[in-house]
This record gives structure tokens, sequence and C-alpha cells, in this order.
């Protein structure tokens, strides 16, 4: 607990060696590209298809939008979360534990901070690329307009820091790939089904409702949905808030953590 707790407070440092590793990293996704590509574009694709168009037959209009209109940010905000916590976990273990990548690279002028921070850096540009790529496809679509998209897309890159720094964290406190499970199916996915994805929020018991707005994906979806329909309310800021921390800590703990597995 103690070092838990210091590990709040622990602020990485950061130089040249992030942008390095970072480069390294993209430099090897070249070649799986469109392989990688395919499945992160391709997923939410069928989902929105599949319940926009199949399930939204039946579903007249939610809050003056066809449901496929209504679930589009959703699919933008939830399939940046899922890449990034599949890249920050799976992806990080497996350099960490697995090939000794990480081990490697601090042989080098690299600090472990600046490979913390660029591994976080990596989960949050590959989780982006999925989202322009969902972004394009819901403009071609009709669902979103690519005026209103600039705001939210940044907006929703926040959020996928913190999930990225949150799967880093993850990846240095697990023992082996089981572990991921618990995380993915404890908190991941009851999040992509609960914080407004699928139905308005309202229709959820007031006391599970208190829970809900605990989630960071619900901090990502409720204001995005609003930028979109250029309703803005102050109180974005409070969720935008929430995110700024949520990724601040998750940052502090994953390179605290991920030192200590590097220089011990």
């Amino acid at each position: 607990m103690k070092s838990l707790i210091n590990d709040l407070f622990y602020f990485p440092t950061w130089g040249l060696g992030v942008w390095q590793v970072w480069r390294r990293n993209f430099l090897y996704f070249r070649y799986t590209f469109f392989a990688a590509l395919s499945w992160i574009f391709l997923e939410p694709l069928l989902m929105l298809t599949a319940l926009g168009y199949g399930l939204g037959q039946f579903v007249t209009s939610i809050n003056g939008q066809s449901y496929a209109e209504y679930i589009a940010p959703a699919m933008l905000a939830t399939t940046g979360m899922f890449v990034a916590f599949f890249e920050g976990t799976y992806g990080v273990y497996t350099k960490l534990s697995r090939q000794n990548t990480l081990q490697t690279i601090i042989m080098t002028p690299v600090s472990p901070d600046e490979v913390g921070l660029a591994e976080i850096a990596w989960a949050t540009t590959k989780a982006m690329i999925s989202v322009l790529a969902v972004a394009l496809a819901t403009s071609v679509l009709g669902l979103t307009s690519i005026e209103t998209l600039g705001l939210p897309i940044i907006y929703i890159g926040v959020f996928c820091w913190g999930m990225a720094a949150f799967a880093v964290w993850i990846a240095t406190i697990s023992k082996s790939y089981d572990w991921f499970i618990y995380f993915q199916s404890g908190w991941i996915t009851p999040m992509s089904l609960f914080c407004g994805t699928y139905f308005p929020l309202e229709q959820m018991p007031k006391t599970l409702l208190v829970l809900v707005y605990c989630l960071p994906l619900t901090h990502a979806l409720v204001p995005t949905r609003a930028f979109l329909l250029g309703d803005f309310d102050p109180i974005a800021f409070l969720s935008i808030g929430y995110l700024l921390i949520f990724g601040a800590i998750f940052t502090n703990l994953a390179c605290a953590r991920l030192t200590r597995k590097l220089v011990i």
C-alpha cells in the first residue's frame, strides 16, 4: 500500500528517448499495418452495421437521432478503449516478460521513464489510428459530420491516453497473460455495455448510475455525443478534468512500476 501511494506521486521525466522508442514501435508496426488495421477497423464497423441498421430497425429514435447515429460516437470511444487496452497490456507484457525488448532498450541512453512514456504514447497512437478509421467510416455513412469531429477526436485522445497508461500499469503487475482476462471481463467489457454506449444513461437504475459515472468511458462518451450534436454543456469540463486526473494517476503508476521492473 505504501508503495502504491509513493507511485502516485512519482512524476516521470522525459526526453528524446520517448521519441526514439515510439519510433521503434512505429517502424515495427509498418510491417503489420494492414493486418492490424483490418480488425481494429472492421470489427467496430460490423458492430455499427449490425446494431445500427439491424437493431435500429426496431428503435425509432433516441433523443431525436436514429439508433445508428446514436451509437456512432460509442463506436469511436469504445474502439479507442479496446485498442489502447490490448496494446498496453499484451503488447507491453510481451516486450517486458517474453522478448526482453524493454530490458535491451534501457542498455542504450534511454531511461526507464522514457520507455514507459513511449509505450503509453504508442498504445495511444495505435488507438487513435483506429478511432480515425472509424470516424472516417461514420462520416462516409453520414452518421457524423467531419466539421464537428475535431474536438471529440481530441477528447477521445485524452481518454485513450488514460486507458493506455492503465493498461501499461496492468502489464507491469501481471504475472501471466491470463491476468488480463480478469480486467477485460470485469472492467473493460462492462464499461463497453453500461456507459451509455447502446442506450441512454437515463434508463439505468439510480443506484447503478452512480457507479457508471465513476467509470472513465462515461466521461469520454457523454461529452463526445454533446459535442457532435453541437450541444456544448459547461459540465463537460468536469469530465475533461476527470480524464486528465485519471491519465495522470496511471501514467505515474505505470512509469514507477515499470522503472522498478527494468532496474531491479
